[in-house]
Parts: structure tokens; C-alpha cells; sequence
């Protein structure tokens, strides 16, 4: 199957027809298991549909077959916008999360922290600028930039009223839907956050168009200014995340985010 970012994807058909997806990891150090915990817990903590774990390790995960495509009509984008407005509403005591996790084939740092705009320096927006130059992926020069960036984010962010659980990259290969509904979200990258990440991930990469902001604000009302200007400055982590894994294009897609706040 396509989208196997880490490791192989296959379909597997068992001797009594049932449908499985199965996950490979044959590298040296592979972390297939954060990705099925990251479901359980989806699962297990929320009513947002994904697949079933039937087996988590390392090197080997075992989903239940989940039927749809990647393509959203006006009602599938309102239903993913009411199950993202529900997962948004689930709540921690701090940003973060319980465990480590993944964005692609990179680590998520979580540790339990009081202040958003902390969290949001620290552990997306410097470490993932300081990983990138490391894997040769994004110039030197850009760490000073970020840096500059990031003392003056309460120039443009404020605290949100509380953590809120996230998908964390919701791109269209990573949803489902048949008939008008999502069947599933896949490759989660979960973590308390700004429910405002999710969809400025969501403008970024045109995973779903005007029926699903109209419908989640909606549900959960956005304060004013995010299309203006927070969602740039939210695209600045995935655009670092596509950086790292891919560099290319999207290194000078983190250029125009940094020169479009004046660094």
C-alpha cells in the first residue's frame, strides 16, 4: 500500500477473509509501537474513529482494515470538522502529553508544561529547528531566526483557555471517507496543545476547504485573527517537521513564514 513513511505497508487477507493492514519496520531503530499506542489511546480516551490494534510492536503493527478514500465531499468535511470540534474538547491538566510520540518518522517531545507558548518554543518550534540543522536539512542561519521568532510569540499568540487533545497531522492520505462520512483517521501525532495547530495544519496542506471551517467554527467559535496571521505562524511546525524529513521546497517554505513575521 502507499503512505508508508516508516517502514512498508501491506494488505493482508487471512485464510477466513478478514482484512488486516500491516506495518514493517526492518530499520535499526524502529518505533511502529508509539504509533499503536498513540491509537489505543485515541481509542480508547475519544470518540474520533480509527482503526482497531490488533498487534503492537516495534518492528511489526497490525490495524483492522477501515474501508474509504481520501476524497471529501461538502458532508464528509462537516463530519471530520464535528469529530475534530469533539477531540478538541477533550482536555489535560498541562500541554504535552503522557508519553513520547511521533510526527512522520520524527520523535515528539512532550513533557508536562503549565504555559502553551513554552511548549510551543521549546519543544516544536527549537527542537525541530535545531534537528533540522543537525540532519543537514534546514541552513544554520535559520536557528537565530527562530530563535528571535520565538522570544516574541506573545506578540502574536496568547494563551488558550485550556490543552486541547490533537490529531496532530491530519493530511488527506490520513482520513478516510465513504458516503458522505469519515471512516477513519489514520497516523495520528497526538498531543495536548492549541486546538488552533490542527487547523492551521489543516489550511496548510488544503486537507479540507470551506464546509469544514464553517462547520467546526460552528461548533467551537475562532477567535479573530487566525486566518490573518496565526495560522502562518502555526504552519511553521509542520513546514519544519516537512523540512527535516524532506528538506526541498519546504525549507524555503520556512523562509517565507520567518520573513512574513519580520525575521
Amino acid at each position: 500500500l502507499s503512505g508508508g513513511q516508516i517502514g512498508q505497508v501491506y494488505r493482508l487477507r487471512l485464510a477466513d477473509g478478514t482484512l488486516l493492514v500491516a506495518k514493517f519496520d526492518g530499520g535499526s531503530q524502529p518505533q511502529l509501537d508509539i504509533e499503536g499506542e498513540m491509537l489505543r489511546y485515541l481509542a480508547n480516551q475519544s470518540q474520533l474513529p480509527v482503526p482497531t490494534v490488533i498487534h503492537c510492536q516495534p518492528h511489526l503493527l497490525l490495524l483492522e482494515w477501515m474501508a474509504g478514500q481520501s476524497r471529501f465531499s461538502p458532508p464528509a468535511e462537516e463530519d471530520a470538522a464535528e469529530h475534530l470540534a469533539a477531540l478538541h474538547n477533550i482536555s489535560a491538566p498541562t500541554f504535552g502529553f503522557p508519553f513520547t510520540t511521533l510526527i512522520g518518522a520524527l520523535i515528539q517531545p512532550n513533557p508536562p508544561t503549565a504555559c502553551w507558548l513554552d511548549f510551543f518554543r521549546e519543544q516544536r518550534i527549537i527542537h525541530l529547528g535545531q534537528l533540522g540543522v543537525k540532519l543537514g536539512r534546514l541552513p544554520q542561519p535559520f536557528l537565530p531566526r527562530l530563535d528571535s521568532l520565538c522570544e516574541q510569540l506573545d506578540k502574536w499568540l496568547t494563551e488558550p483557555e485550556r490543552p486541547s487533545l490533537i490529531h496532530g497531522d491530519v493530511w488527506a492520505s490520513n482520513v478516510l471517507a465513504e458516503n458522505g462520512r469519515i471512516t477513519t483517521f489514520l497516523d495520528p501525532a497526538i498531543y495536548f496543545g492549541d486546538a488552533e495547530m490542527e487547523l492551521a495544519y489543516i489550511a496548510l496542506f488544503h486537507t479540507f476547504g470551506e464546509p469544514f471551517f464553517r462547520r467546526y467554527a460552528e461548533i467551537r467559535p475562532l477567535a479573530p485573527g487566525f486566518f490573518e496571521e496565526r495560522q502562518y505562524l502555526y504552519s511553521l511546525y509542520p513546514l519544519l517537521s516537512h523540512a527535516c524529513h524532506f528538506g526541498g521546497s519546504y525549507v524555503g517554505m520556512v523562509d517565507g513564514v520567518l520573513r512574513r513575521f519580520g525575521f
